[in-house]
C-alpha cells in the first residue's frame, strides 16, 4: 500500500500513534477479509463487502494523514 511513501510509512508507525492505529486496524481487516474470501473464516457476501468499504475508509485516511505528513 502506497510504495512511493514507504519511508514515510516507516517513519509515521513510530512516531504517530493515531497513523499506526490506522494502519493497523487496515491490515488486520485485510487479512480478515482474505480469510473470508478463502473461507477459513465463516461469513456471508455482504459481511464482505461491507468489511471492504471499511477498509476503504481506513485507506482514505491513512492517505490524507501521508499527503499532510508529505507536505
Amino acid at each position: 500500500m502506497f510504495p512511493e511513501y514507504r519511508e514515510l510509512i516507516t517513519k509515521l508507525k513510530t512516531s504517530d500513534r493515531h497513523f499506526l492505529h490506522l494502519f493497523d486496524k487496515h491490515n488486520n481487516l485485510d487479512q480478515k477479509i482474505q480469510r473470508m474470501e478463502a473461507h477459513t473464516e465463516p461469513s456471508t457476501q455482504e459481511e464482505i463487502e461491507i468489511l471492504k468499504k471499511e477498509k476503504l475508509l481506513l485507506k482514505d485516511q491513512i492517505y490524507a494523514v501521508l499527503k499532510k505528513a508529505s507536505a
